[in-house]
Formats: structure tokens, sequence, C-alpha cells
């Protein structure tokens, strides 16, 4: 007879989750979006590194920051600090790991061409994916900053490596499009290429 390895649980039929530990919560819970929007951001990323085949640096940086990206669910999966005996201490994400991304920050924006307007989520397949990335993660932070407010206890380092990440994906993205030479600039208030009802 063959045993099945069910997924479901069926534990969440009554709308709550697990967390890593204290009480289940609600599913609409603060804490659960905030990294919920994480994995968002990470399955961005993933359909990002479709395009990224042609750029290995690029490619094994965003594998990388998947795997961070992992490390920053786990944290916000844990609410409180740890205590004193504990044997496994939680997962957090650590100042070396946001330094790495100002580092790669400074690495790939000395190539690019200087801004003079904002830029348009677009260009090339990879620029465009890296801009839907870097605004998933933008949310992402946004919501753990609002969790940051109602629990304290939330590490401030999982903040700082969002916001660290959304930059550097712009970055990447404009490197992407040709180090900015074909990015896709706005131009306020051009309505003058619409096209006729």
């Amino acid at each position: 007879m063959v045993k099945l390895n069910r997924i479901y649980t069926k534990t969440g039929d009554d709308g709550s989750t697990g967390l890593v530990r204290g009480p289940r919560r609600p599913k609409y819970d603060l804490r659960v979006e905030a990294y919920g929007t994480v994995d968002e951001a990470n399955a961005a990323i993933g359909m990002a590194r479709l395009h990224s085949s042609a750029q290995p640096k690029v490619d094994r940086l965003l594998s990388r920051i998947q795997n961070d990206l992992f490390d920053v669910g786990s944290d916000l999966a844990t609410p409180g600090p740890d205590a004193a005996d504990d044997q496994y201490p939680s997962l957090r994400i650590r100042p070396v790991q946001t330094e790495a991304l100002e580092k790669q920050i400074d690495q790939y924006n000395e190539a690019l061409e200087p801004l003079n307007s904002f830029v348009l989520p677009g260009g090339s397949p990879l620029a465009a994916a890296l801009h839907v990335a870097r605004t998933v993660t933008r949310r992402a932070e946004r919501i753990t900053v609002e969790l940051a407010a109602v629990e304290p206890d939330t590490n401030p380092e999982a903040v700082r490596y969002l916001n660290r990440l959304s930059d550097l994906l712009f970055v990447l993205s404009r490197m992407a499009n040709g180090n900015g030479s074909k990015d896709v600039l706005w131009v306020p208030g051009n309505h003058g290429d619409l096209p006729k009802p």
C-alpha cells in the first residue's frame, strides 16, 4: 500500500495559521501579511530569473537574495525575543546580509548612466520583471514597517534589508537596460502620443 504524503493539513480551514512560536493568528494578521508579502517578492524574483540566464552573475545574486528572503520570512514568522535558554536561537536576518546588498548596489550603480528623469518600469524583459519584484518588495517593506509600529519587537534589520533590496532591484533593472541607456523615461504631462479614439 502506498502511503500518501499530503500537503494539506486542514488546520487553517478556520482562517488561522501557526507561527514559529506563540498562539495561532488569523490569516489577515499583519505579521502574516508581512511574511506573506515577502514570499510574493521572492516569487517575483523567481519570475525575473527566467530572464537572467544571459547574466550569470546577476542570476547567482538573485538566487542568493531568494535564500535571504526565506530568512526574512522566517524572522517575521517568529514573534518575540528568544529565551535565554533556547537551544536553537531563532533565524534572524543579520546586518551582514544588508551590507552585502549595499556592496552590490555600489558596484552595479557605478556603471549606470546618470538619471535625469524618473524611470518607467519596462525596457528589457529582465528589467521589467525586476521592476515588478522591486514594487512587491516595497510593499513588503511598508507592511513590515507597520508591523514594527504595532509589535516593536520586530527585527529592525528586516526593514533595512527590504529597503536596501528594493534599491538593488532598481539598480539591477537599469543594468538590464544597457546600464540605463535603454531605460524608459517618464515624460511629465506628455499626452501627444495617445492614440486617437
